[in-house]
């Protein structure tokens, strides 16, 4: 399960003219039934919310005023997320004679053409506020107070990760909610702006909308209603000699990493791994060997002289979102590795069947935990994350394991010569062109299944990030076959 939870706007995206419609309330519940969790994100103060929507109760956090405050509606607790404008603002507002003004406990609120008088208040006052629009609303707020703080702190409460969320929206103030989440969709009534930069612009407006989208997550994860294609979120591998980017999506996308031993592979990984966790992914690795290190986003288990247990592994991963894990069994002796590695991997499987991480999975060694000799004690599930496989001896792996594989990758000094073992892997014939065979060559690249040969490129140097901008369709180009669109 990818998708854990639904973040949605109230006013214009789940309510037309205030009001949620029968059909939504009943998506709603069904939604929530099916174990999953719902976010309400609104520009409204809370009270008035209330008093417009009594079913609040369906929704597991309320993220009111705009991100302003937090509002769990099972025990009605409260959290106010920022630091309120001093009482005087309001007051030289209304002196001025801005009406309507609303306060609540976090925002002052106005209309439109009031923004002029507000902002040269803020200004005659020195304070530091900022103004966000919502068609014709006028919010102020204390300043990097939005809707995207407010989800985050939504979420931290609900100890989730935003890389597991859907969000949907209809105005300027959603487009913060809807680049914090990992899918964003636009309404069919939504500004034109925000359908441009949504992942998905559904045709349907208001909360027709919203039950299209809970629909679809709920039968098939939401893979109808995306594309790999079209994926906003990618994780940067290099480039190729021609500057074309080498990115692959970050979700259900397998990677083997192969090359002699020292040739560098783990330290290739690593950098993947510290990318991806510094904008929230999170990852375990499991490391027969020890060869990997602390990284900021993650926790060492086990050392040299102590092997690590499930319990810590799975209570570090589980109530954790922004932490990963390296799992080092150095210290667990061969003969109790495979059982101890098979439970570990079947409690993080419960525990991603539930909340959708971690997202990523790293084998090093793999041809020992899936050697085609036994059986694998790890198999790709549908949906169940993405995979890096780490081995110096690719055909020693399983033929099922590597059936699931996507892209492979050569690192070394010797790569050209650990391309023949890749292809041997595969069932394949795998050389570089007449054109490729002449260059110092430490990373090569091929994609699995395809008729397009192996090809050089560049490792990236572990400064960029996995592209975040919405809408974005990094390296697909016109000349591309369908099969290597990312």
């Amino acid at each position: 399960m990818r998708y854990i939870a639904l973040a949605t706007d109230y006013d214009g995206t789940l309510a037309h003219h205030g009001s949620v419609s029968p059909a939504a309330l009943a998506a709603l519940r069904r939604f929530r039934a099916a174990g999953r969790r719902l976010i309400l994100v609104t520009g409204r103060e809370l009270d008035e919310l209330l008093g417009v929507f009594p079913q609040i109760e369906v929704f597991d956090r309320v993220v009111a005023e705009n991100g302003g405050l937090l509002y769990c509606p099972a025990t009605r607790a409260h959290k106010v997320l920022g630091v309120p404008p001093p009482p005087e603002f309001a007051r030289e507002l209304a002196r001025r004679g801005v009406r309507p003004l609303s306060l609540g406990r976090c925002i002052v609120a106005t209309v439109e053409p009031n923004e002029a008088v507000v902002l040269a208040t803020i200004r005659d006052l020195g304070l530091e506020l900022q103004v966000i629009f919502n068609k014709g609303a006028v919010m102020v707020l204390p300043a990097g107070v939005n809707k995207a703080t407010g989800l985050t702190a939504a979420l931290d409460d609900l100890q989730l990760s935003a890389r597991n969320v859907v969000a949907i929206g209809d105005a300027e103030n959603d487009h913060a909610l809807l680049r914090a989440a990992e899918f964003g969709v636009a309404v069919g009534n939504a500004l034109p702006m925000l359908k441009r930069e949504a992942d998905r612009a559904s045709e349907r407006p208001h909360g027709e909308a919203v039950v299209e989208t809970l629909e679809a997550i709920l039968a098939d994860d939401l893979r109808s209603l995306s594309l790999s294609s079209t994926a906003r979120r990618t994780l940067a591998l290099g480039s190729r000699s021609d500057g074309e980017a080498l990115t692959v999506p970050v979700a259900d996308h397998d990677i083997l990493v192969t090359g002699a031993s020292g040739s560098g592979k783990s330290v290739f990984v690593h950098t993947l791994l510290e990318r991806l966790g510094a904008v929230g992914y999170q990852y375990c690795v499991i490391d027969p060997e020890g060869d990997y290190d602390e990284t900021p986003h993650a926790v060492m288990l086990g050392t040299t002289q102590r092997a690590p247990s499930v319990e810590e592994l799975v209570k570090v991963m589980g109530d954790n979102p922004g932490t990963s894990a390296i799992v080092n069994l150095s210290a667990v002796r061969a003969s109790a590795r495979r059982a101890l590695c098979k439970e570990m991997i079947g409690r993080l499987r419960e525990m991603r069947a539930s909340i959708g991480r971690p997202h990523w999975w790293v084998l090093a060694e793999a041809h020992q935990l899936c050697a085609k000799d036994s059986e694998p004690l790890f198999q790709r599930e549908a949906g169940g994350g993405s995979v890096i496989y780490v081995s110096p001896h690719p055909t020693e792996i399983a033929p099922s394991v590597l059936n699931t594989v996507h892209l492979g990758i050569v690192i070394g000094s010797q790569a050209q010569s650990g391309l023949g073992e890749l292809g041997r892997a595969f069932g394949a014939d795998l050389a570089l062109p007449n054109s490729g065979r002449t260059e110092v060559t430490h990373a090569l690249a091929w994609f699995a299944g395809c008729d397009d040969p192996p090809f050089v490129f560049e490792p990236s140097s572990g400064e960029e990030k996995p592209g975040e901008g919405i809408g974005a369709q990094v390296g697909r180009g016109a000349d591309r076959p369908p099969e290597r669109s990312f």
